[in-house]
């Protein structure tokens, strides 16, 4: 059955551009009621462009996990509109949001998600199978070429490394050619030279087919891979930098109190 609403009341939204891939109004997240309630989001304005990586950080309870949950459409907001390709994620039922997640929006996590009694190839069409969606055997076979894991394709995620295991993720992400893809500390689990090849080929996905990426991070340097960092305070957007530096995201930070 579907959930109870509690929203309240959404003022329309002119659609976005197309050149807007995600697009946030007056976006309001509050958890609990009365004198516990607690306000994460406060009136939270966000436009992410096709084709580019936007990093959002902040200090520890600024709202980012909670911002990018609600882009995501894995979060309701209290108030406010959230778009994702042009389509209007607020006030849809649960299987309308299912099926917008499922055909246009893309996830890679930390722990990497990845089924241990499926091998790689099962484990990056698994969300087209369970959608009974054809497989572009083109275009798969040109992402694990681009993520280099095509001839570890018949190997099971123990028989990988952590490094390996998140390029099977992204290219599980990537496969449905998906408006947006939402990274929540992708290189968390890994060390710093799997990292920095996972973070170069999110990067590339913006570069070469013109993916959009939103990175949920707390670490400047893999910030500094974004084209765009959004910096997040008591729930407001407190401002952004552009093509960022490790140094000039710590002094952002810094300036913030992170």
């Amino acid at each position: 059955m579907p959930r109870s609403r509690t929203l309240e009341p959404v003022v329309p939204q002119t659609i976005p551009p197309a050149s807007v891939a995600v697009r946030a109004t007056a976006l309001r997240k509050v958890h609990g009621t009365g004198s516990t309630a607690v306000t994460a989001l406060e009136h939270a304005d966000l436009d992410v462009h096709r084709g580019t990586f936007t990093a959002v950080m902040g200090p520890s309870g600024s709202g980012k996990s909670t911002l990018v949950h609600c882009l995501a459409g894995l979060d309701e907001p209290t108030s406010g509109v959230v778009w994702v390709g042009g389509r209007q994620l607020t006030g849809l039922r649960d299987d309308e949001l299912t099926r917008l997640r499922r055909d246009h929006v893309g996830f890679v996590f930390q722990a990497f998600n990845l089924l241990p009694v499926l091998d790689a190839r099962a484990n990056i069409e698994l969300p087209s199978t369970m959608a009974g969606r054809r497989v572009d055997r083109a275009w798969f076979d040109d992402v694990v070429t681009r993520l280099g894991i095509a001839d570890r394709l018949s190997h099971l995620p123990s028989q990988l490394s952590g490094g390996q295991q998140q390029r099977v993720a992204i290219a599980r992400a990537l496969l449905s050619r998906p408006d947006v893809v939402f990274a929540d500390e992708p290189t968390g689990n890994l060390d710093s030279r799997s990292g920095a090849q996972v973070l170069s080929m999110l990067r590339a996905s913006t570069r070469e087919v013109q993916q959009t990426v939103i990175m949920v991070t707390h670490d400047p340097v893999a910030a500094a891979y974004a084209d765009r960092v959004v910096l997040l305070a008591d729930g407001r957007v407190a401002g952004e930098l552009h093509e960022p530096t490790a140094d000039s995201v710590l002094q952002a930070l810094s300036r913030l109190g992170a």
